[in-house]
């Protein structure tokens, strides 16, 4: 199971919102909303107002955002986020 883990680091301008191992991604993206799992293609996109919701040993999580922009690649997300 360690292979299928991502990381996910969620910064805002008050500092770290998340930081930690996920198993899934949910990102409310401009376009769309999009899921990143392990093995996504590398990706930037910007985000529009929503929720960031992540699982975390099977349970989802939540962060609420206004705005932002997200990175995918080598299985690391990283976004900078309004919230």
């Amino acid at each position: 199971m360690a292979d299928k883990l991502l990381t996910l680091k969620v910064l805002t301008p008050e500092g770290t919102a998340y930081e930690g191992k996920v198993q899934a991604v949910f990102l409310p993206g401009a376009e769309c909303p999009f899921e990143v799992l392990s093995g996504h293609a590398p990706i930037i996109s910007t985000l529009s107002a929503g929720a960031i919701r992540y699982r975390v040993d099977g349970k989802e999580e939540t962060i609420a955002i206004r705005s932002g922009v997200a990175r995918v690649l080598d299985n690391e997300i990283r976004v900078c986020a309004d919230i």
